[in-house]
């Protein structure tokens, strides 16, 4: 029997990945054989990750987009499928949180700006990327998304917003495109140590408070979500779609 984790021959883009998860993921798909499209807004912190890919014989290339311009998104897919000729697994990880504080307080354009890099780009790489995929027969769109789509909060209501709503855009996607089998799935991380979340995972108060009540008495790492994205990229979640799947040390179950 074949290797249902082996991504070998595949082609993945992952945005928002020169740090974090996103870092993780590619690190991660590249070591089970996937070529990778690092990406992220800084050209010179994608070549460092790409650099370190290929130095463990992994192969990786650069592509640098703002997800929030609509021209870069349309070029970071160009840039792909001429480099390679397609594109099987798409990650939406880059994201945005530019306020903290209760929605009454929020600007329509934070609001705006919120919902369009975490939520409308990627609509954009959705539909820019799914019909390639389904033309070969099927493809995986992975969205990094979060827990604060499933609970309330009174600082960072916005983001919760915009990553609930991406729960929502999975399982359209994987409605619309299932019958071309093109697998969509959310990964709903908890707070995980990366520099997005920095400034949660170093407030003493609020991390004690957060490992007291995670059943596993503490945060996340990225290549723990980073393996739950490549799990969702290959074969052995080839019956997996519309789905959120929780990673989180079980804080949300947790009285």
């Amino acid at each position: 029997m074949s290797n249902p984790f082996d991504l070998t021959g595949q082609v993945a883009v992952v945005t928002g990945s020169s740090r974090g998860i996103g870092r993780a993921a590619a690190e991660i798909m590249a070591a089970l054989g996937a070529r990778v499209v690092v990406s992220s807004r800084k050209a010179d912190a994608c070549e460092d990750v790409a650099a370190g890919i290929r130095a463990k014989g992994g192969e990786a290339i650069v592509i640098p987009c703002n997800i929030a311009r609509k021209p870069e998104v349309e070029a970071l897919v160009k840039g792909t499928l001429d480099r390679y000729g397609r594109i099987d697994t798409l990650v939406c990880n880059a994201a945005v949180n530019p306020v903290y504080g209760p929605l009454s307080a929020l600007p329509d354009e934070a609001f705006d700006k919120v919902m369009g890099s975490n939520v409308k780009s990627n609509i954009w790489l959705a539909n820019l990327v799914a019909p390639g995929m389904a033309d070969r027969g099927g493809g995986s769109i992975v969205i990094v998304s979060s827990i604060g789509g499933i609970r309330g909060t009174d600082v960072l209501g916005v983001y919760g917003i915009s990553k609930a709503a991406d729960f929502a855009l999975a399982r359209n996607l994987a409605v619309e495109w299932g019958p071309s089998n093109v697998r969509a799935n959310c990964i709903a991380p908890g707070l995980v140590k990366t520099d997005f979340a920095r400034a949660l995972w170093e407030n003493p108060e609020f991390l004690k408070k957060r490992t007291d009540t995670s059943p596993l008495r503490r945060i996340g790492e990225p290549d723990e979500i980073g393996g739950v994205v490549a799990f969702l990229a290959s074969k052995a979640a080839a019956f997996i779609t519309g789905q959120v799947i929780v990673a989180d040390g079980g804080v949300t179950i947790a009285s």
